[in-house]
């Protein structure tokens, strides 16, 4: 165990002994929290079908960060707007105790909705040069919404526990820098450094369950971006040009051996090219062609690894074909969010307690990646968890049919609501209430 995981474990037994304080009466706390979000569910659920059919691109949030900061003055929070541009901080303080962060993003995705929802998107924005559609298929929406929730079940029992709350609505997370730009705008210097944070993610899994993890949550990310440079001729005559869309293809093939082959097998890692971009027609050769990707792993040696294994396959590439050299970009991402393992265990103990047999602790991180992990990085220790968005009864049906569930970042991705919005604010109030008892 470190230092700050003694510390928080300290600040467990203080608070009455245990992983879940004997001090803080998980059942009653649960209810009371039903029974308030149940008074505030109507206002919860328009405020999500409102920020789903308004969706905004990263660092453009504008009116979204305008509706939490006006339901947070409504609450009693005092917030500040335009922190790292579109972000919000809201602080309430409600005496002697720790400073506690609770974060959800503001942002969402450049693809079209088809769920067909009533309050589907049509929004429409410019993205890298191009008018695209919009969509909240990632699930922010539910963040905000649980969020808020959240923010009203605390101000609504600040009887029960004591210190101050930070919520902040980060911008920026699917396109990367909100948290850096956040902190760059003195975050912390002006609001204070959170002695703990918490966040969220909602997935397919069914509505109602909670899942935690200690540790390794979540995977680095990083972006590939690489140019192949041939030289342009007629389709008819190759041997008079050098075939930059033959380097790309040969290279999606043979890099997938950096994973198979150098990796350790047992070490998590991915390769994956999703783009590819080049030539104009079916019978000319181009100039160049453009290869996009994202790297996925665990282990810092992992990482380093593909890096250097992707460079040397896309070098070899192009000598094989005698070309020039490739332009090879790896651009750093997310760091893999890691729990602080006392946090989480007390945390743990909680959702335990209040949803039983629905709160699942996972043995595995995820292959996904996630930004809050630049929080974890600033020295906050934190505890990151999952909540279940898909119909029960659908996704039973799909099962049973052998279909696939729609899952986070799917067009046709449409969390239940009700009960999934009921179960973030929830699961966050008592997480929250937990480390903050008199």
């Amino acid at each position: 165990m470190n230092i700050r995981s003694l510390w928080l474990a300290g600040i467990g037994l203080m608070a009455g002994a245990g992983p879940a304080s004997a001090a803080f009466d998980v059942t009653a706390a649960k209810a009371g929290v039903a029974r308030i979000l149940e008074a505030e569910y109507p206002r919860l659920d328009a405020l999500y079908k409102d920020i789903h059919a308004h969706p905004e691109l990263g660092l453009t949030e504008v009116r979204t960060a305008a509706k939490l900061a006006g339901e947070m003055r409504a609450i009693g929070f005092e917030v500040t707007e335009s922190v790292g541009k579109t972000g919000v901080v809201a602080i309430y303080k409600n005496g002697p105790g720790p400073l506690v962060m609770v974060r959800t993003e503001l942002d969402a995705l450049p693809m079209e909705e088809k769920t067909g929802l009533p309050y589907a998107s049509t929004a429409k924005q410019m993205w890298n040069g191009k008018e695209v559609f919009v969509d909240h298929s990632c699930g922010h929406d539910i963040h905000m919404a649980s969020w808020v929730g959240a923010a009203k079940a605390l101000v609504a029992l600040k009887g029960q526990w004591r210190g101050t709350l930070m919520f902040i609505a980060q911008p920026a997370e699917e396109s990367a820098g909100g948290p850096e730009d956040m902190i760059a705008d003195k975050l912390f210097e002006r609001f204070g450094k959170p002695a703990m944070g918490f966040a969220l993610h909602v997935g397919s899994e069914p509505a109602g369950q909670v899942s935690y993890k200690p540790g390794v949550l979540t995977s680095n990310s990083d972006s590939i971006d690489i140019q192949f440079n041939g030289r342009g001729g007629h389709g008819s005559m190759p041997s008079a040009a050098i075939d930059p869309i033959l380097m790309g293809a040969r290279f999606i093939v043979d890099v997938q051996s950096v994973v198979s082959r150098e990796k350790d097998a047992g070490a998590f890692g991915v390769i994956t090219i999703g783009a590819i971009e080049g030539g104009s027609a079916g019978n000319i050769i181009p100039d160049h062609v453009r290869l996009r990707g994202t790297v996925r792993s665990y282990a810092p040696e992992v990482r380093k690894g593909l890096a250097d294994g992707i460079r040397r396959t896309a070098a070899a590439v192009a000598a094989m074909a005698g070309a020039p050299a490739p332009d090879v970009k790896i651009i750093t991402g997310s760091t893999a969010v890691v729990n602080d393992d006392a946090l989480a265990e007390r945390t743990g103990a909680v959702f335990k307690a209040a949803f039983g047999d629905n709160a699942v602790r996972d043995e595995q991180p995820g292959s996904a990646s996630e930004d809050y992990s630049v929080f974890v990085l600033a020295g906050i220790p934190s505890m990151y968890f999952g909540i279940g968005g898909g119909d029960p009864a659908k996704i039973a049906e799909a099962k049973a049919k052998g279909l696939e569930i729609p899952f986070n970042h799917s067009p046709q991705f449409a969390p239940l609501p009700g009960p999934t919005i009921r179960t973030g604010a929830t699961a966050m109030t008592l997480a929250v209430m937990n480390v903050m008892q008199p």
